[in-house]
Formats: structure tokens, sequence, C-alpha cells
């Protein structure tokens, strides 16, 4: 997950991540039944309890907000800032425009019910981030 906090992660990578990750925990082997004492795989959720961290999709999403903090502070003057805020000239390629750092922020922020804030004042607060940060490694959301 190196380098996660800058990555502008589709639908697809998503998905590829999620399954990565039930497949994980499957290290943990079959289980024998009490009852009739035979074995039996584990359920996603068993899984999920037994394994009680949060997903890898949680960290990068927290990860990334709070690299947009950082990066919201440091203003425009720092070229970081230009790389990842900035709009790229010259043509697209025909088709849906890819989507953008910034846009995968704004996606973040509606999935924990932020969108409706400008996320560069929002970083301003640091104690406010913290607090979306921590919602969103909270499984209870979105």
């Amino acid at each position: 997950m190196y380098g996660c906090e800058t990555w502008s992660i589709t639908l697809r990578e998503e998905r590829r991540l999620n399954v990565f990750e039930n497949r994980v925990p499957r290290i943990f082997g079959p289980k024998r039944d009490e009852v009739t004492g035979e074995w039996r795989k584990l359920q996603n959720e068993e899984l999920n309890d037994l394994y009680s961290s949060p997903t890898i999709f949680r960290v990068i999403k927290s990860r990334k907000m709070r690299w947009a903090g950082h990066i919201a502070r440091m203003g425009a003057r720092i070229g970081v800032y230009r790389v990842l805020m900035g709009k790229p000239e010259g043509k697209r390629p025909r088709g849906r425009p890819r989507l953008r750092w910034k846009d995968n922020i704004k996606m973040d922020l509606q999935a924990v019910r932020y969108g409706f804030m400008d996320w560069i004042e929002l970083a301003q607060d640091r104690d406010r981030l913290q607090v979306l940060v921590t919602a969103i490694m909270n499984p209870r959301v979105s």
C-alpha cells in the first residue's frame, strides 16, 4: 500500500482489492462444527469477525483523506498541490474522462456524508479532518 494516498482507484480496482481481501483470511482454515462434528468452511461474516481489521479500501480512503489535508494546507505554492489539483492541458482520449485524484476525494466525502463541504476548507481545521478520517475507518459508514 506504499503510496496509496495518491492512487485514483477505479471501481474495478476496488472489486479486485475486495476479492483479495476476502481470500486472505482463509488462512484460518475450516472449522469443526460442535454439534455435528463435521468440518465446514467459514462464511465471510465469520472470517471478518476473526480478522476484525478495517478493510484495505477503508485504510486507503483514510490515508488519502489525511494526505489531502496535508496537500490543502500546503497551498498552491508547492509543486505537489499543483500536480494533484491542476488541470492537464492538451487533448484527452475519446470517451468518458478518467477520474482525477480530487474527484476521488469528493466521492470519498460523499460516501461518509461530508459531500456538501469543500474539502480544502475542511482540511484547514485539523480536528475536523481527524474526525472525518476516523469516520471513514468506521465500518458502519457507507
